[in-house]
């Protein structure tokens, strides 16, 4: 493919390395800036995220909890899927904790908040190396990885914390242990789950970028196909806890997003390479 069929009013050949680092910067900075302000509204907000969102899968009235007891009520076996009291105490033993643990809910909230922004600071800076025809289909591209960030999210919230969360909450190794867990712990492993779920979603974007420039084709994917799916086991046992469950339920979505990656890679392949002019 020729240069001319690129849009040369924007795609600078001319930027020297120190300018592209330059641009990169100002990327980052917009992206910190909108990050900040998202932070600024989740701390404001903090005391509801806290006991209304993070603490929500701790509760047995929790929707995905109400949801799995209709289904067994359903089905006639409202014991077996009905969730009862955790019985666990959230609690802080450092008198700084809850103040720390403050603005860590507004760091992750600004970042959820600030997401679909930070797609499109990334897009802008990739965008002079676009083709004209790919510009036009640029704003699906952010829209479908905005969309597939939150859906992470959902899934990370609704499906995957509450079963670990359960699962941790009520886990005992003797009746004569005390369950009670910090306000560090807690708010690191719910926000943390959610928010990497949110992450690994994202994984068709990544596979659409590396398949753009050549880096990864459809027929690579195929033929690597058993080991990316230990990889994406390996994957989820160390993000979820330490249960079965959890892993195959946030291996399963990854393994769906991996094909759907490699439809995309067949599609988006690069026919030839660009060509760019002679110095």
């Amino acid at each position: 493919m020729a240069l001319d069929q690129l849009d040369v009013d924007e795609y600078d050949t001319q930027m020297t390395f120190l300018e592209h680092v330059e641009a990169l910067r100002w990327h980052l900075i917009r992206s910190l800036v909108a990050i900040v302000l998202g932070a600024i509204i989740a701390f404001v907000k903090g005391p509801y995220i806290f006991d209304t969102i993070l603490l929500g899968p701790t509760r047995n009235d929790f929707w995905s909890f109400r949801k799995l007891c209709q289904l067994g009520e359903k089905l006639g076996k409202p014991e077996t899927l009905c969730i009862g009291d955790m019985d666990f105490v959230v609690k802080t033993v450092n008198i700084q904790e809850q103040f720390y643990q403050h603005f860590m809910i507004a760091a992750i909230g600004g970042l959820i908040f600030a997401m679909p922004y930070i797609l499109f600071e990334i897009y802008r800076f990739i965008k002079p190396a676009l083709r004209s025809t790919e510009k036009r289909y640029s704003g699906l591209v952010i829209g479908f990885a905005s969309l597939l960030f939150f859906i992470g999210i959902l899934f990370g919230y609704f499906i995957l914390t509450p079963i670990s969360v359960n699962f941790l909450g009520t886990y005992t190794l003797s009746d004569s242990i005390v369950r009670e867990f910090t306000v560090a712990s807690v708010v690191s492993f719910i926000s943390l789950l959610t928010l990497g779920a949110g992450v690994i979603f994202e994984l068709p974007i990544v596979i659409y970028f590396l398949a753009k420039i050549g880096i990864l084709t459809a027929d690579t994917m195929k033929a690597y196909r058993r080991v990316a799916f230990v990889v994406i086991l390996i994957l989820s046992a160390v993000i979820t806890p330490p249960d079965v469950t959890s892993q195959i339920i946030l291996s399963m979505p990854i393994l769906v997003l991996y094909e759907i990656g490699i439809v995309i890679a067949r599609k988006v392949a690069p026919k030839t390479p660009i060509e760019l002019p002679e110095k």
